[in-house]
């Protein structure tokens, strides 16, 4: 299983030094995220100051943009990165597309698979000199001009990962992409009895199998050395579950735990702005059930058993331990004897 980490962009000029202590922590990927940064520029530091680790986004959100300026990036990162970069995507939600991006939202299963085939139907054209003629519902793109061809990649077409909850989206990345990244709101039980038959289902349809994919699962990790420190991490991860759970499109997740009843009053809350209010109504049991906490040997050794169904996994971690070793310290736990 590779262990994977995300930047965290709290300094932006810096993010070339941060790769570079996640790798030498020992992970085997160091992923950006579309937050308060772009999710790629990140990347072109952290590719100067790395020589192992792959190089992804965790995600960039599809919908901001068109197939064709993600082809371009992606090509240009996987050129830059050595073969090393991964092209994660995801759908976000309605009000953050319509009202903060100011794009088009609709069937964003239907339009996350045109999305990708897309961006294929392009990465075809430049590595293979196929025609481009990409007509669909959602996009159109039928010029390429040798001036905006950049021919073929020598590292070959970047991989493609995509980011889902529900079992429609999970079932056609099975059938599209070339790995997903499970939502850090999950359970053992939701990913056993609905995302994995999901995603068997599209990888049928495509005529692959499992082997084919990747799998990367997103886990909340609560670290301290002692149980003051795991107690302040669990309090801070409470803080997240609660904000994802308000979200009307994770419900999913609630209802196949029994918890649905949830989501609309923490979305109400939420809309109030009872931010501390939220936590206090994540329990014991669902923080456990979503997550994982401990000393970072403990951590380590729960990623290795919790997600053993699962390619990679990548730690959103809350670390109240204050020691520049514990990265390094769940990497070398997670890894023994797999």
């Amino acid at each position: 299983m590779k262990i994977e980490a995300t930047l965290l962009g709290q300094d932006l000029a810096r993010s070339g030094e941060e790769a570079k202590r996640l790798e030498d922590a020992g992970v085997d990927a160091v992923y950006s995220f579309e937050g308060s940064h772009d999710p790629f520029f990140p990347l072109l530091l952290a590719a100067k100051e790395t020589n192992r680790v792959e190089l992804g986004t965790a995600i960039a959100i599809a919908f901001a943009r068109n197939p064709m300026i993600c082809a371009n990036i992606a090509n240009d990162l996987q050129l830059l990165t050595g073969g090393r970069f991964i092209l994660g995507l995801g759908s976000q939600i309605k009000p953050h597309i319509e009202k903060r991006f100011s794009q088009t939202w609709s069937r964003p299963a239907a339009r996350m698979r045109e999305f990708v085939e897309a961006i294929r139907a392009i990465w075809r054209c430049w590595y293979e000199g196929e025609h481009l003629e990409f007509r669909g519902e959602f996009y159109t793109h039928t010029i390429m001009t040798p001036f905006f061809n950049p021919g073929p990649n020598p590292f070959g077409a970047p991989r493609i990962f995509l980011a889902a909850v529900g079992p429609r989206m999970m079932e056609m990345t099975g059938e599209v992409a070339d790995g997903i990244f499970l939502h850090p709101l999950n359970t053992r039980s939701f990913i056993d009895e609905e995302a994995l038959p999901a995603l068997e289902r599209g990888l049928a349809r495509s005529g692959r199998v499992r082997e084919d994919f990747e799998v990367s699962c997103q886990t909340i990790c609560m670290v301290g050395a002692n149980d003051e420190q795991i107690a302040e991490a669990r309090s801070k991860a409470r803080g997240q579950i609660s904000f994802y759970g308000s979200t009307p499109a994770y419900k999913v997740v609630l209802d196949h735990a029994g918890w649905g009843d949830l989501q609309p009053r923490l979305n109400r809350m939420s809309k109030e702005g009872r931010w501390a209010e939220m936590m206090e109504l994540i329990s014991d049991e669902m923080l456990d059930a979503i997550g994982i906490s401990g000393t970072p040997q403990q951590v380590g050794a729960a990623i290795r058993e919790r997600n053993g169904f699962a390619d990679r996994s990548s730690l959103i971690l809350y670390d109240e331990t204050g020691e520049p070793g514990t990265l390094a310290d769940i990497v070398k736990t997670a890894g023994e004897d797999s």
